[in-house]
């Protein structure tokens, strides 16, 4: 069992429940993973096989927590990945003793096939982003802004994010007074040639 030094200080440091919690966590994933390996990420322990993050746990004052980095793949027949505290980190909620674990054959199945996985190569599929849409502007604000040539001329030569902040900040007006006093001093101020957030803007 090759352990990281790092982790040896992390649990010795941790409060007294947690300590015999994470004792345990590792020496379950050690004996289900042989070739696993220890490492120090983002402020706490994890876990690697194969060249990918297996799992990691960590301590807090209150509570400990321990997770799979595939999770969101991973065949979760007894229920023990989707913690009930969704304010936790981890998939097991907040653990506070040896008992809020599941049992250690259990464990040891998930750590498996977390590892499995890790062997396969399978990677989890990172969320493409959402495109945003193209700017739609309406017709009453270019009316607006047309009515005055300084005004129309800034908007023209905008980036289209600074021209989607004039927009949305109006359009997103729940009446009309409302709406028109937006549009009264967006006006006023592309005819200074400011932007939309120009008091926060860098000197």
């Amino acid at each position: 069992m090759q352990t990281d030094p790092r982790i040896d200080a992390y649990i010795a440091k941790a409060q007294p429940f947690a300590q015999p919690i994470l004792r345990h966590l590792r020496e379950l994933i050690h004996a289900a993973c042989p070739g696993v390996e220890e490492t120090w990420k983002w402020s706490f322990p994890h876990f690697m096989y194969k060249g990918a993050i297996l799992c990691s746990m960590a301590a807090f004052k209150e509570h400990a927590v321990f997770g799979f980095w595939k999770a969101s793949i991973m065949d979760d027949p007894q229920d023990i990945l989707t913690t009930k505290d969704r304010e936790s980190m981890g998939h097991m909620g907040r653990l506070s003793s040896l008992k809020d674990l599941p049992k250690d054959k259990i464990l040891k199945d998930y750590i498996k096939q977390a590892a499995k996985l890790n062997e396969q190569g399978v990677k989890i599929e990172k969320a493409k982003p959402v495109p945003k849409k193209d700017l739609e502007v309406p017709d009453y604000f270019m009316k607006a802004i047309k009515k005055n040539k300084a005004a129309h001329k800034t908007f023209e030569a905008f980036s289209t994010t600074n021209k989607r902040e004039y927009v949305e900040w109006i359009s997103e007006a729940k009446n009309d007074a409302t709406r028109d006093k937006r549009m009264a001093q967006a006006v006023e101020q592309m005819a200074e040639g400011k932007i939309r957030h120009w008091k926060y803007a860098k000197k």
